[in-house]
């Protein structure tokens, strides 16, 4: 078999990098560091990146709300800022991401709490231990703390109610 036909074609920068972004969004730092092991020499992709934020196709705030929306429903606060800070997401857009996730952190613990356990905790160690899995995703204590007295308060009203 001939050798031409084993080879696969070399797929330009631009190419891969629309590739890329047509799956999901990407942000700068990110698209940068995959573009980079597959950039010839004298092949700029720094300027391949701009020319992509210039045309929209690009942006770090359309990255950091599509992460927000994949992970809020399943992580805390700090879990999610971390990782946009890990992406290079900076400035405004994390400024932005901050102001979006403050209101409902303790909603979201609760919800994530009622998934996982489902029934308040029948001691204190085992609280612990609840309180230690919603740390681990990235809930502030106090998010942690008004989600626990909303599941004590909708158990005391269930109990009342039934009076």
């Amino acid at each position: 078999m001939d050798e031409t036909f084993k080879k696969t074609p070399q797929i330009s920068l631009k190419a891969r990098a629309l590739r890329y972004l047509s799956m999901r969004e990407h942000s700068r730092q990110e698209l940068e560091r995959k573009l980079v092991r597959h950039a010839q020499e004298g092949e700029d992709i720094g300027l391949l990146l701009d020319w992509l934020e210039s045309k929209k196709m690009l942006s770090d705030a359309r990255f950091s709300d599509s992460l927000l929306h994949r992970r809020a429903s399943r992580f805390g606060n700090s879990r999610i800022l971390q990782e946009l800070q890990s992406h290079g997401i900076r400035g405004d857009a994390l400024q932005d991401a901050k102001t979006k996730l403050a209101g409902d952190e303790a909603a979201r613990a609760l919800e994530v709490w009622r998934k996982k356990f489902g029934q308040k905790p029948a001691d204190a160690s085992e609280r612990a231990r609840q309180m230690r899995f919603l740390q681990q995703r990235g809930f502030s204590l106090d998010a942690i703390r008004a989600a626990m007295r909303a599941e004590q308060d909708t158990d005391l009203q269930d109990e009342s109610g039934a009076l």
